[in-house]
């Protein structure tokens, strides 16, 4: 690594001003910055000393996003391979059965490591062309506006990709993360200035541009002519008593083996990582509690009022946190610390706005099953409002004391 670093020294000055590559600047820092901890020191005053910086937090919830990546190579594996054995097909078509089959590893469900390998191989092709397509736009930019590339893409990428159906096109893949990164971050300035999370962003583009491949009960098992409807869908058309025959547990649900998103399914996984970021204060536990109590609040109430024209408003409140997408959504978009609010008692009105809109959209709404994602995207609309009227009440507050004092 010594080596590495005397080639970096040495070509600095090419990409500093005055030098031939003075434009790809920002590529040089990049990968500089990747490799190594940048030297770079506070020189003036006012500032604040502190252990924290962009790159750590960002390292941080990679970390905690960890549980939740290696759950989407299982547990994608192991739809697929059980969707083979039920449709009694030894190896599935195409470059991943003839991989697989060629090393022997076979596609037995039963088998972890076979899970583990199959499940890997839809989540690699998703997540490279992510951080190609969506990287090069974040180059791009940073290459006309002269500053440098910054690291949050990393996690937008991890997220997005775990947003996704298995066997979503890539094609697709690419135009919905160039989508979220152009329009749902850069033309607002970059990081730090937009007020849409970017990840979100493009996965609602690919919703309504393309509903086919994002939705459906043939979407979430990555095998021709298989379909597994989900927990949301069997709610949705038959509420609990459709859950219920159907032979799925709670349980099974809080693991995550069940058909969906790539790393959306395991609650426990996803649970392991709000830990990790609630421990490092990375996120902020106002908005998780939020959540909680806004879904809490609503699906209560939706079970007095529940009538069989609208089977979801049956689903308590256990089991909104284990279906679909609400906990990942809760966990990791909620409290992007750009999109959501700022003020502690606003971050609390923001998470509880999100934990109501989501129940209200899965429950009223049939067209959006889902709902977490149009819930936070409305709420970091409202993100801005919220901290105005936080900070005009505190105002209103002070100026009170200071009359009556």
């Amino acid at each position: 690594m010594s080596g590495l670093r005397r080639f970096l020294d040495r070509i600095e000055p090419e990409f500093h001003k005055g030098g031939r590559f003075e434009k790809f600047y920002p590529v040089y820092e990049m990968v500089d910055t990747f490799l190594y901890s940048p030297p770079d020191t506070t020189r003036t005053a006012p500032h604040v000393r502190d252990g924290i910086d962009l790159k750590r937090l960002m390292t941080y919830v990679v970390v905690a996003l960890i549980p939740c990546i290696l759950w989407s190579w299982f547990n994608t594996g192991y739809q697929t391979n059980l969707a083979l054995a039920e449709l009694g097909l030894t190896r599935p078509e195409g470059w991943r059965g003839a991989l697989i089959g060629g090393l022997g590893i076979g596609f037995n469900p039963a088998n972890p490591f076979a899970n583990m390998a199959h499940g890997f191989l839809f989540f690699l092709p998703i997540y490279l062309t992510t951080l190609i397509a969506g990287g090069f736009w974040e180059v791009l930019f940073a290459t006309i506006r002269k500053h440098d590339v910054n690291e949050g893409f990393l996690v937008s990428s991890m997220l997005y990709t775990l947003t996704l159906p298995p066997d979503m096109p890539l094609w697709m893949v690419a135009l919905g993360i160039s989508f979220g990164v152009v329009i749902g971050k850069e033309i607002f300035g970059g990081t730090g200035k937009n007020f849409l999370n970017p990840a979100l962003t493009g996965r609602a583009f690919l919703y309504f541009a393309y509903p086919a491949q994002i939705s459906g009960d043939q979407v979430w098992v990555a095998v021709d002519g298989f379909s597994h409807a989900t927990a949301l869908g069997l709610g949705e058309t038959g509420g609990m008593a459709a859950i219920a025959d159907s032979g799925l547990s709670w349980w099974q649900a809080f693991v995550g083996l069940v058909p969906g998103s790539l790393g959306e399914t395991s609650t426990l996984a996803i649970l392991i990582g709000a830990a990790f970021l609630l421990y490092t204060r990375v996120a902020s536990w106002r908005i998780m509690l939020g959540v909680l109590l806004g879904v809490l609040g609503t699906s209560l109430l939706f079970n007095l009022i529940a009538t069989d024209a609208r089977p979801m408003m049956s689903m308590p409140f256990h089991w909104h946190l284990v279906t679909g997408g609400l906990a990942f959504g809760l966990v990791f978009m909620a409290t992007d610390p750009v999109s959501a609010s700022m003020t502690n008692a606003g971050r609390l009105v923001f998470g509880i706005l999100i934990g109501f809109m989501t129940v209200l959209i899965r429950s009223i709404n049939p067209a959006f099953p889902e709902g977490i994602m149009l819930a936070i995207l409305f709420a970091n609309l409202f993100a801005p409002l919220i901290d105005y009227v936080v900070i005009q009440m505190n105002i209103r507050r002070r100026e009170r004391r200071h009359v009556s004092a």
